[in-house]
């Protein structure tokens, strides 16, 4: 069996070549595991995963900054903005098995804010890479706080990871929480609002 027939034709002849040679690659990775490749189910999962895999890391293609910077605006407004329960799903670099839940970012602008469907935006490319929870955090945070120089930036990352669930220590309810502040979110006080307000609406 070719993969080369399985493979979606719309991409540029440079992706084409790499998302053939990802299946090409799954599909020693299944006979390695035991299986027929030539059976009907599996005839097209080789292509189909590579696919699934170009997609699920598009965000090495992606700028966060750029993001931001196409939609900021000058507003003297200083009060704390929020942007809570954005979903995400990643993959752990360890095991290559999804990390997934809620992201809940707060800023507190200096003159600029930005459109708020961009921070979303923001969530995706970095959760569109291989990754670990605490360098998602500080990747989102970080991003935020060059583009818009707030007086401040909180994240905070709530996830289940499914390396626990499905493997190791297979506990199924465990939940990871992560975060990462700059500037004014230093102080106990401004923290603790950010909490307050993200619990309050719960």
């Amino acid at each position: 069996m070719t993969t080369e027939k399985n493979i979606n034709m719309n991409h540029n002849p440079e992706e084409q070549k790499r998302q053939e040679a990802i299946a090409s690659h799954y599909l020693k990775i299944l006979e390695l595991l035991g299986e027929d490749t030539s059976r009907e189910g599996l005839q097209k999962t080789p292509a189909r995963v590579a696919k699934a895999m170009m997609f699920l890391t598009k965000g090495y293609k992606e700028e966060a900054n750029k993001i931001l910077s196409s939609a900021i605006f000058s507003e003297d407004y200083k009060q704390m903005v929020i942007v809570k329960d954005i979903d995400f799903y990643s993959l752990c670099e360890h095991h290559l098995l999804p990390f997934f839940g809620k992201v809940h970012v707060a800023y507190i602008p200096n003159g600029r804010v930005t459109g708020l469907s961009k921070i979303p935006r923001v969530v995706d490319v970095f959760a569109r890479r291989l990754q670990i929870q605490e360098r998602f955090t500080m990747q989102i945070k970080e991003s935020i706080q060059e583009a818009l120089e707030p007086l401040g930036v909180m994240v905070v990352v709530e996830a289940q990871h499914m390396c626990m669930q499905m493997r190791g220590i297979q506990k199924q309810n465990s939940i990871t929480t992560t975060s990462d502040f700059t500037g004014a979110f230093n102080q106990a006080k401004t923290r603790e609002e950010f909490i307050s307000l993200l619990r309050g609406g719960r």
